[in-house]
């Protein structure tokens, strides 16, 4: 599967990821003699997933284009294309996630869970995916850890046994600086970056998609490392504070826009009431699911965390779990800051 064009940028396709990879599923295919075929979906990548981020990147917010391709083109575009061919198919994909089936009504209904290896858990990226697109998929992964598939690809003698993992957004690949490559779509709109402390400004920014809430600001000459603690996108200013774990960087709860629930007919039990539904959030990969009340209010998702929570951007994606069950998410567009 190809997302990505470089030719929209530079003119040419010389060193793209996507020649490395084909390259490896030709010679895996070919070696246990299996048919492989590349579809090219970099239109409806750009059209559905790439346009949409930008523009939320342009308003000063953090996307998560990972989420978003799962959805619209790994468990969209790819397996819309695929059941044209046969309706009895699967899509299998090495996502590190589970399906299991729960009958509601006779009905069997499938429910994302979370994998054995919990350190490679991939669930968060897959919380946008539609419940008709999780009936046709198979994670074969599910109960394998990421050490047993290493080993399992030695014993095989498979070609890509000791390639290293891939990382970073498709579209940027790991060695490209990301603010150098939005660069080329947006254009720098300069503002001030202000103390929140002291209200004095210590530096200029180029944009406020250059920054995330909690990043490291490299503020030059300043006695303490500065970390943007608030962006006002109306004005176009970055506030920072000194040090990485300041209690302006703290938040109490959140507001998730557009939220998917996976069992859309179904929100969890006791949503709506006024006490809501204790059940666990996960804001970011590589962070842990915390506990939290989560209630529908006027058809927005309100998060309220049992412990203030560092560092949470809008834009961010915000996954909702009952124990190991992956419900759904949203992106977050507000948050209650912590009162200081």
């Amino acid at each position: 599967m190809r997302n990505w064009d470089t030719r929209d940028e530079s003119g040419t396709d010389k060193g793209c990821e996507w020649e490395k990879d084909w390259e490896d599923v030709q010679r895996v295919c070919k070696m246990i003699d299996l048919p492989c075929e590349m579809i090219d979906l970099s239109r409806d990548y750009w059209n559905r997933v790439f346009q949409p981020n930008l523009r939320v990147w342009e308003n000063g917010s953090t996307p998560n284009p990972d989420v978003w391709c799962n959805r619209e083109v790994k468990f969209g575009a790819l397996l819309d294309r695929l059941m044209k061919r046969t309706e009895t198919g699967w899509l299998a994909t090495g996502h590190y996630g589970g399906v299991e089936w729960q009958t509601i009504n006779s009905i069997p209904r499938p429910k994302l869970v979370r994998a054995n290896d919990r350190r490679k858990d991939q669930t968060y990226y897959l919380s946008g995916v539609r419940e008709s697109s999780l009936r046709k998929a198979w994670f074969p992964l599910q109960h394998i850890p990421k050490s047993k598939v290493y080993e399992m690809a030695r014993e095989f003698g498979l070609p890509t046994a000791s390639r290293e993992e891939s990382m970073g957004i498709c579209f940027v690949g790991e060695r490209r600086h990301f603010s150098e490559f939005l660069a080329n779509y947006i254009p720098p709109r300069k503002g001030p970056i202000i103390d929140e402390i002291t209200g004095l400004r210590v530096g200029t920014h180029q944009g406020l998609w250059n920054f995330t809430i909690g990043q490291n600001a490299r503020v030059p000459g300043m006695r303490e490392k500065s970390f943007v603690s608030e962006k006002d996108i109306r004005e176009n200013i970055i506030y920072v504070v000194p040090g990485s774990t300041h209690p302006r960087l703290l938040c109490d709860a959140i507001t998730v826009g557009n939220f998917n629930w996976i069992w859309d007919d179904l929100p969890p039990p006791g949503i709506e009431d006024p006490e809501g539904f204790k059940a666990l959030v996960q804001v970011r990969h590589r962070s842990d699911a915390v506990p939290c009340t989560v209630r529908l209010i006027d058809n927005m998702v309100n998060v309220k965390f049992s412990e203030s929570q560092l560092a949470i951007a809008p834009g961010q994606i915000a996954a909702i779990y009952d124990g190991n069950w992956c419900l759904g998410s949203g992106m977050i567009t507000n948050r209650l800051r912590h009162a200081v």
